[in-house]
């Protein structure tokens, strides 16, 4: 007897994955859109009828119809378990947010940067700014306009960081831009735009269809069809990303084209830092989470690429802003020179952990603890070791001459 194998999703249908080629495991890719989720739907098996007549007329003793049996069922069985991972087929969690703030995320990566999506590690990096606690959740889960990252606080799901962070603004009081007059906040958001419409498609034009092979080493998916998993999810979103960068216009362009827009982009932020701290001055502001987030990107997970160079080359001013910003902010994020990943101490090499930030991921800017937990004083302007984070005190000569031995 011959066997299908089928989504059943709550609304009483069958999708049939076994025969049916139209099928699309495509989603819509975009500033701050998600990879496919279906909730509340299960794997079935079923018979396929009139599948004995053209079998019998293969012949019963043929070698490679028991080769085609093994080979059959063994393809549905890895059919079903990818479906399982690659679709999160999960029961959803009821979680308490009152007075507390529920970030949902993307799954950490593998390489020790905090995310792959510049949008995540913008609102994270903006939690940590703003000094206010959270709990992360990796679990895939999106909101209900199918967005991530998202939010929910005393109940109140909230998805957009621009939405989110206008409605922390309003709920908790928290401003990271009371400090700028008018002119600057015109300013501010004509950056964070800049970045998230524009710059934002070229480099994930360098990460997804590019770079695409190093992406998918970053990428944490666990499990035996892991690497199979991995390759079918980064080629699935390469193909989204060129679909939709075509939409949006940039696609049109040729590579080298797209390059010089990035470029041009780039030197821009770096224009308008010049030697200051921050985008805007002395003093971090809302679009600093932005950039960041964004820059990270090239500044980590993309190695060997144009953006990278161009950053911790000529442009420079914005390396040492990336880095003074993921000293300040993320103490516990360690870059490869550092020999240290997001992984737990008890970790063997042969079964690393990548997410070892705490589920209530508290920072303070003011005050922290060291391993023994004596207290530390911490100012706006030290890290956690309490040394300064001032322009001159990022030694870049020492880290130009790392990169060019590299």
């Amino acid at each position: 007897m011959l066997w299908g194998v089928g989504l059943a999703a709550p609304r009483s249908c069958v999708a049939d994955l076994s025969r049916n080629r139209s099928l699309s495991l495509g989603w819509c890719a975009g500033p701050e859109e998600p990879p496919p989720a279906f909730y509340g739907g299960e794997i079935v098996a079923f018979p396929l009828s009139g599948g004995g007549g053209t079998m019998a007329a293969l012949g019963s003793d043929s070698w490679w119809k028991k080769t085609l049996y093994l080979t059959g069922g063994a393809l549905l069985a890895a059919a079903a378990y990818l479906l399982h991972e690659l679709l999160a087929i999960r029961k959803e969690e009821e979680l308490d947010s009152k007075d507390a703030i529920i970030l949902h995320q993307f799954s950490r990566p593998r390489n020790g940067v905090p995310s792959l999506s510049p949008f995540c590690l913008k609102m994270e990096t903006y939690l940590r700014m703003a000094d206010l606690p959270y709990q992360n959740y990796f679990d895939g889960k999106l909101s209900p306009q199918g967005k991530m990252p998202w939010i929910e606080y005393n109940h109140k799901k909230v998805s957009g960081t621009e939405f989110i962070i206008d409605f922390l603004e309003e709920k908790l009081g928290v401003n990271l831009n009371k400090h700028l007059g008018p002119h600057e906040r015109a300013v501010s958001r004509a950056v964070t735009k800049m970045v998230e419409e524009h710059l934002y498609w070229t480099l994930a034009y360098c990460q997804w269809v590019e770079n695409l092979h190093e992406t998918q080493k970053m990428v944490s998916l666990f499990g035996p069809f892991s690497d199979l998993l991995k390759w079918i999810f980064c080629h699935l979103t390469k193909g989204i990303v060129k679909r939709e960068m075509y939409g949006h216009g940039i696609g049109r362009f040729s590579e080298e084209e797209m390059y010089t827009l990035m470029e041009k982009d780039m030197r821009t932020l770096a224009g308008l830092l010049g030697d200051k701290k921050y985008i805007m001055g002395s003093t971090v502001s809302t679009v600093d989470a932005t950039v960041f987030g964004h820059l990270a990107q090239a500044m980590w997970t993309l190695p060997g690429t144009r953006p990278e160079r161009l950053i911790k080359g000529e442009l420079i001013n914005l390396a040492m802003y990336c880095e003074r910003i993921r000293r300040k902010f993320w103490p516990e994020w360690h870059h490869d020179d550092d020999n240290t990943l997001y992984e737990s101490e008890e970790s063997s090499e042969a079964s690393k952990t990548y997410s070892p930030l705490q589920d209530l991921s508290f920072y303070s800017r003011t005050e922290t603890f060291d391993e023994e937990g004596n207290s530390i004083s911490q100012t706006p302007d030290t890290d956690y070791t309490g040394h300064s984070l001032f322009d001159s005190d990022v030694d870049m000569d020492e880290y130009r001459d790392h990169e060019q031995c590299k």
